[in-house]
């Protein structure tokens, strides 16, 4: 067997709900049609650039916390940002990054709204050299199949397209 691609699933999973849908990333990610991939799962409260280095994609799991994604991954990506390959504008501020090639996806659960949460990862993201690879999978309120679901093709759809 060649090198396996690596797939580095961060999350913040604070509440049942959360977990119920970060397991769910996790069994799509480790779907038995799905070859060639290792999963990596990192509580995003425990940063590794070099975690990060190694891998070929991601897949990033919050809440939505006062309109924002959780403190925990905003404290990821604030650890890991320079050394992946983050670029910033003359003022400080994220910049967009051209021809990202590692795949990403994102899984944001919010009680009322996540738009705010959203918005913030992507503002990050797009300043890294990765690209997103799947449909933002935005959740409210409580999970039913139906989410859980979504969760699963998330982690597979990134994992699939990690598969060599």
């Amino acid at each position: 067997m060649g090198v396996m691609a690596r797939l580095l699933i961060v999350h913040h999973a604070p509440t049942p709900t959360v977990t119920a849908l970060l397991d769910a990333v996790l069994e799509g990610a480790h779907d038995d049609l799905i070859e060639g991939v290792g999963v990596e799962s990192r509580a995003a409260l425990e940063p590794d650039s070099s975690a990060v280095l190694a891998a070929d994609g991601f897949v990033f799991v919050t809440p939505a916390n006062f309109g924002y994604m959780s403190g925990a991954l905003k404290h990821f990506f604030d650890s890991i940002f320079l050394e992946a390959g983050g670029a910033l504008t003359d003022d400080g501020s994220a910049g967009p990054v051209e021809g990202g090639k590692k795949p990403y996806g994102l899984l944001v659960h919010g009680r009322y709204d996540t738009t705010g949460a959203v918005r913030s990862v992507q503002s990050i993201l797009q300043a890294l050299p990765w690209v997103q690879a799947a449909a933002t999978v935005e959740i409210l309120g409580d999970v039913g199949e139906e989410d859980l679901a979504r969760a699963r093709e998330l982690g597979a759809t990134i994992a699939a397209q990690m598969s060599i």
